[in-house]
């Protein structure tokens, strides 16, 4: 359960990159060598301080070991991202790392006692239930009213309902598992609910619109058709953890959407786009290298013109254009033609007025199904 830290979606599943020291010092100004900005990156200053935190003395005990692993190059990575442009990239990045070092953070501080003791977990667990007592109702809509671009808005929202998910989770699955493993959900909890503090923190005034979100259920529904009907074997039995992914992405946009959280649904529904798309059956055709990078321009174009906020889209056109940049001559990347050729025309289709949904038959037959518990 561990490796699914922040349940985040990943386009290009983050890999290890070795020069830190060379990602960091490309960045911004107020990072690396010379005269300090007047006006600070914000984003780059968060990329800093965690960066530096990790290679600090403080970071070479405990429980850091595992968590300095993964978000060292995490973080690299988003520092490279801002050098070469792609700041909504460093964004997404960023909001992965944020939620897994805040969990860090929070396992390293409690005594060894509320790792090992299910009193203590217990215990543990009732104080954290005050501390996030005003994070574990229902979700308000205008809760990251004002944060801008919309891509930050989105990561905000897309964690607003984990935190009760996570903080309801940690007391049961803690004394079903260890007293260690629920620490580690009440952790995520916090670390969830940190990431929205994050959101409001690097937000940045802007002159453009903001994007004309509605309701996506139907396209959540069409989309969760089209999972059901590749569900087969042999792609059910040899994929099915991909599967199993898109479907929870899917629970997580139609739940967003329900809630009102548009930017948030957004999010979701375009990663559940991407994870749906190799499901298919047959596998979509891929473009060739020329013809993909000819429709990425196309939609940088797109995406770049008027005055409305499309950095929800841009943020997905940046993981294309990055997965492309590093293929090998002559390979067009699946995941990039799929955002290419499924996910962004999908964005442009979601922010156009609803298509009035077919009404559909009254049942004839009822079934209940019952689930015997852990079965």
């Amino acid at each position: 359960m561990r490796n699914g830290q922040a349940r985040s979606v990943s386009w290009m599943g983050i890999a290890a990159v070795a020069m830190l020291v060379l990602a960091l010092a490309r960045v911004s100004p107020g990072l690396g060598a010379g005269p300090a900005s007047p006006s600070p990156d914000p984003v780059a200053a968060e990329i800093g301080r965690w960066s530096a935190f990790l290679r600090s003395g403080a970071a070479s005990h405990g429980t850091w070991a595992d968590f300095k692993k993964g978000n060292q190059p995490l973080l690299a990575r988003a520092a490279q991202d801002l050098a070469k442009g792609r700041r909504l990239l460093a964004l997404h990045r960023l909001a992965m790392a944020e939620v897994s070092l805040a969990t860090g953070a929070y396992l390293s501080a409690r005594p060894a006692d509320q790792h090992q003791n299910m009193a203590r977990f217990e215990a543990e667990w009732a104080r954290m239930g005050s501390v996030l007592h005003g994070d574990l109702g229902p979700p308000s809509a205008a809760v990251l009213a004002g944060v801008q671009p919309a891509a930050l808005r989105a990561l905000g929202e897309a964690a607003i309902p984990q935190v009760r998910a996570y903080y309801v989770a940690s007391l049961e699955y803690g004394r079903s598992t260890t007293p260690a493993d629920g620490l580690f959900y009440l952790a995520t909890a916090q670390a969830q609910r940190d990431l929205t503090a994050v959101c409001r923190r690097l937000s940045t005034p802007s002159s453009l619109k903001p994007p004309p979100l509605r309701s996506l259920r139907a396209e959540i529904d069409g989309l969760q058709s089209d999972l059901i009907k590749a569900y087969r074997p042999p792609a059910s039995v040899d994929r099915h953890r991909d599967f199993i992914t898109a479907d929870a992405t899917l629970k997580e946009a139609r739940e967003l959407d329900a809630a009102g959280l548009r930017y948030g649904a957004m999010l979701r529904y375009l990663d559940a786009a991407l994870l749906v798309a190799p499901l298919r059956q047959p596998a979509p055709p891929q473009l060739a290298p020329a013809a993909l990078r000819k429709r990425l321009d196309e939609f940088a174009a797109r995406l770049s013109t008027g005055d409305i906020d499309h950095s929800l889209g841009r943020m997905m056109l940046e993981g294309a254009q990055d997965e492309v940049a590093s293929a090998a001559p002559g390979t067009s990347p699946a995941a990039s033609t799929a955002i290419a050729t499924d996910v962004l025309p999908r964005y442009f289709a979601a922010l156009a007025p609803a298509v009035p949904e077919a009404s559909k038959p009254k049942p004839q037959v009822v079934v209940t199904l019952v689930r015997w518990p852990y079965t």
